[in-house]
């Protein structure tokens, strides 16, 4: 069931919210986190050559490593906040410090300046990040709640299709700092949008900030199978998406020699991406979250072993079709799992919305982050670690899915 939207409680500015005014709204907060991503990606050279980084050694994933280390760091303390004052303060505090660390690293220096600011730009990012889903939450549930995030995700990942040529476009005229300056009129627009949008979440409903209050919070987290399940599995596959986001310009730039192409490849994928979530929107709507959300995984896996297959048969670097083909297909079932398996995880946790999407947070992209890592730094002149890893990661979600589904899915009450 949806929340009434024009309750007077919770409009805040806004007197009623239709579904596709909270859509638009929220993909415009994942494309802020989008652009902190994909419009650096152009700008890996010129960073490389600024600070003197070896050539196709990875080091420069590291800017992008770092902003989503950022992320995972601010979800817990940004969601425990909404939750005490509210969605729309806190994430204006968030998009505030999210425009420091664009700006900061603009002027950064040093490569480990950059590394520092990025951080910040991402801790920034945390906040719209974690308060998108629980702004979801508080206004939807169930299916409803899967179809809405599907929803967004398929404007979102209309980001990826535009961010990396918006940043070729820029270092047309400038060096790769103007990509970090060009995030401040984004922050602007979502500024006043917030806003405008209101408050979704009534004073009669936010929760004090303790220790004990958090403890309760985070634990009934822990202890709800359905959720902690779905979130481990939604970790594993970040991870291997994030492989993805982080190897993909040194693979194609230094492995596959096709660097002036960049921007329409990944545009392209992110395309497809897009298509596969509106897809998916609507077999959500006839089949269930469950049921969709087990199929991606299952058919992830069996595209990850032909990948590997195919990879290890050309030495570690298959035609770039094949890669090209493998990477989308996986990236495009990963974005039809994802929607419905967070609308799953966060289903208990009505009363708990913001401390459980900052947990989520945490632990599906500061671990994504993590696992990501295992297998950046193995992909050196070959793409087999990353098959490899996309099948490791794959199977331990379905066996956490499996696990899951054995749990309740009635609302926690976090003090009983």
């Amino acid at each position: 069931m949806a929340r009434t939207l024009s309750d007077p409680e919770v409009s805040g500015r806004v007197a009623a919210r239709s579904e596709r005014q909270v859509i638009v709204f929220l993909a415009f907060l994942s494309i802020i986190l989008a652009f902190g991503v994909d419009a650096m990606l152009p700008a890996f050279d010129r960073i490389s050559e600024q600070f003197d980084l070896r050539s196709g050694s990875g080091e420069v994933s590291l800017v992008i490593t770092w902003y989503l280390l950022g992320m995972a760091a601010g979800q817990m303390f940004w969601g425990l906040l909404s939750d005490r004052y509210g969605r729309r303060a806190i994430l204006i505090a968030g998009l505030a410090l999210y425009g420091v660390g664009a700006l900061g690293s603009g002027f950064a220096q040093s490569m480990n300046g950059l590394l520092a600011m990025r951080f910040v730009w991402g801790l920034g990012a945390a906040s719209p990040s974690a308060t998108r889903l629980a702004i979801t939450r508080d206004l939807y549930s169930g299916d409803q709640m899967a179809r809405v995030i599907s929803f967004v995700m398929a404007v979102f990942l209309l980001g990826p299709a535009i961010a990396p040529a918006v940043g070729e476009g820029i270092l047309l005229v400038g060096d790769w700092r103007l990509v970090c300056f060009a995030a401040a009129p984004l922050v602007a627009v979502a500024v006043y949008w917030t806003v405008r949008f209101g408050e979704t979440l009534p004073r009669s409903e936010r929760r004090p900030i303790d220790l004990p209050a958090t403890g309760r919070g985070v634990y009934a987290v822990c202890r709800t199978r359905v959720t902690i399940g779905y979130m481990l599995a939604s970790m594993f596959t970040f991870g291997a998406f994030f492989v993805y986001l982080g190897s993909s310009a040194p693979i194609i730039d230094d492995i596959y020699g096709l660097d002036q192409y960049f921007a329409l490849i990944f545009g392209a994928s992110a395309l497809f991406l897009a298509a596969a979530v509106w897809t998916s929107e609507r077999f959500t709507r006839r089949y269930g979250a469950d049921r969709v959300s087990m199929t991606a995984l299952l058919v992830m896996l069996v595209i990850s072993a032909a990948f590997t297959v195919l990879s290890q048969g050309a030495g570690g670097v298959p035609s770039f079709r094949v890669w090209f083909a493998a990477t989308t297909l996986l990236g495009a079932f990963t974005t039809v799992f994802t929607p419905s398996a967070s609308a799953i995880a966060m289903e208990p946790m009505q009363r708990i919305a913001g401390a459980a999407s900052g947990l989520y947070g945490v632990i599906t992209i500061g671990g994504g982050s993590i696992l990501a890592s295992l297998i950046d730094r193995r992909i050196d002149g070959s793409v087999t670690p990353m098959a490899v890893g996309n099948i490791a990661y794959t199977a331990v979600a379905i066996g956490l899915v499996l696990w899951a589904r054995g749990g309740s899915r009635a609302i926690v009450d976090p003090d009983a």
